[in-house]
């Protein structure tokens, strides 16, 4: 299963590719803003710092206006995937994309249906939102369960990004349902590695390893 995390914060990029567990990124609207850098400098050192997937929005609602949008920024870098809407105008987008070869990642899933839909114009990424869902008392989890089920019956080459991580739970729960990737926010990428009886093993092996004598 691959990581991606979920930010647009740089220093949390560099402490996170540091743990030598991510393998791309994912970003939005909403991420970038808190940034408070410009743009294009901003994504295009995400880009230099990754070496894998880096998922850019496309904010145009026609697909028109999503297709100028990806081809600019496509040419970024080459890791540069374009989030696209889970709309009918995303899905006129997605489709022409793929016959450019330009990489897709239809976000905002929240149905089977629509999962089945994204695979079917060619898009190279599924991004099913779990949290949200759960959020109003869905089982998101239970979408990605579907997801998978239906990629695999008809062999897709479209990968599941679980997105809208909430917990440690959400990532192994994906793992056990053989999702592709999840992307997740830093603060649960952290959680993933910290265990009470870690914590406690640790302290009680520095505690035994002070009592042994020292030349």
């Amino acid at each position: 299963m691959k990581f991606f995390i979920d930010t647009a914060n740089l220093g949390e990029i560099r402490e996170a590719l540091e743990m030598g567990v991510v393998d791309g990124v994912t970003t939005n609207p909403t991420l970038i803003s808190k940034e408070g850098m410009e743009f294009r400098a901003l994504v295009t050192e995400i880009c230099r710092l990754v070496d894998g997937p880096v998922s850019l929005e496309a904010t145009s609602l026609e697909a028109e206006g999503m297709i100028k949008e990806a081809r600019e920024l496509a040419k970024i870098g080459d890791n540069v995937v374009i989030k696209i809407p889970m709309t009918e105008e995303g899905l006129k987008a997605v489709k022409r994309l793929s016959a450019e070869e330009i990489s897709t990642n239809m976000t905002l899933v929240f149905s089977p249906s629509q999962a089945l839909l994204a695979a079917k114009v060619g898009a190279s990424y599924i991004s099913p939102f779990v949290g949200r869902l759960d959020d109003i008392s869905t089982g998101g989890m239970e979408l990605v369960e579907q997801i998978v089920t239906i990629l695999e019956n008809y062999d897709f080459p479209t990968q599941v990004i679980v997105a809208s991580i909430r917990h440690p739970l959400h990532v192994v729960e994906a793992a056990l349902m053989g999702a592709d990737i999840a992307t997740i926010p830093f603060k649960v990428l952290k959680q993933l590695v910290k265990h009470p009886l870690t914590d406690i093993g640790v302290q009680r092996f520095l505690e035994d390893w002070a009592k042994v004598p020292k030349k």
